[in-house]
């Protein structure tokens, strides 16, 4: 498989570690650099120069699993040069939501914003799904800039409801069901159902390399 040797790899050396008998966990170093493997290694999956089952992201590495032969991908990986371009093809999915959460005005005052302003701030970004966990039809989206990161709280709720849109260090979230959780709440999705389907394909809305965008509504 050969991979453009132009551009920068985002975060440095690339490094692959075995995974089981066919699998390769590629340790990029940085979330912009997993983006940045991530979807390089997709796109040789679909011009057929990579044959692989999955390809998992996660918050640093991303997992290439199913390979014939992975000792040989894993000897190529550490000469990769990936580009750091973050275009994405198509049109960004909408999510409207109402900014009525909880923490709206604990999460404006770490910001250093009126509450009101929250939603202005994040409703001008556009974000990207980084990768999916936690639960199904959960995707960590990356976008806000580095002064609105915001921490956990400290006491964690047993119950989350379903729909409820949260902000966690880097990344904002949409709880697809209730759960417990520890992420701060500043919206809600008006119709969360759309995250997860079983009967769907793909079942999850928000994919890997997903880009989104919220849109406030009043309800």
């Amino acid at each position: 498989m050969t991979v453009p040797r132009t551009g920068k790899t985002p975060g440095g050396r690339l490094k692959p570690l075995p995974s089981g008998p066919r699998g390769v966990l590629i340790d990029c170093g940085t979330g912009e650099a997993a983006r940045a493997c991530y979807r390089a290694l997709q796109a040789r999956r679909v011009n057929g120069s990579l044959e692989a089952t999955d390809l998992v992201p996660g918050a640093t590495t991303v997992l290439v699993d199913g390979v014939e032969e992975p000792e040989l991908l894993a000897a190529e990986i550490p000469d990769w040069v990936l580009t750091d371009d973050t275009g994405q093809p198509g049109e960004a999915i909408e999510i409207p939501v109402c900014y009525d959460g909880p923490d709206l005005d604990a999460v404006a005052e770490l910001w250093g914003v009126a509450p009101g302003q929250v939603a202005d701030i994040h409703t001008s970004v556009e974000y990207e799904a980084a990768f999916c966990g936690f639960t199904p039809g959960f995707a960590y989206l990356e976008g806000l800039p580095e002064r609105y990161h915001t921490p956990r709280r400290e006491d964690p709720r047993t119950s989350v409801p379903a729909g409820s849109v949260a902000v966690a260090g880097p990344y904002t979230g949409v709880y697809p069901r209730s759960s417990p959780g520890g992420w701060r709440l500043i919206a809600t999705m008006t119709n969360p159902g759309r995250l997860w389907n079983e009967h769907r394909e793909p079942a999850a809305l928000l994919v890997p390399g997903t880009r989104v965008r919220f849109v406030k509504v009043e309800i």
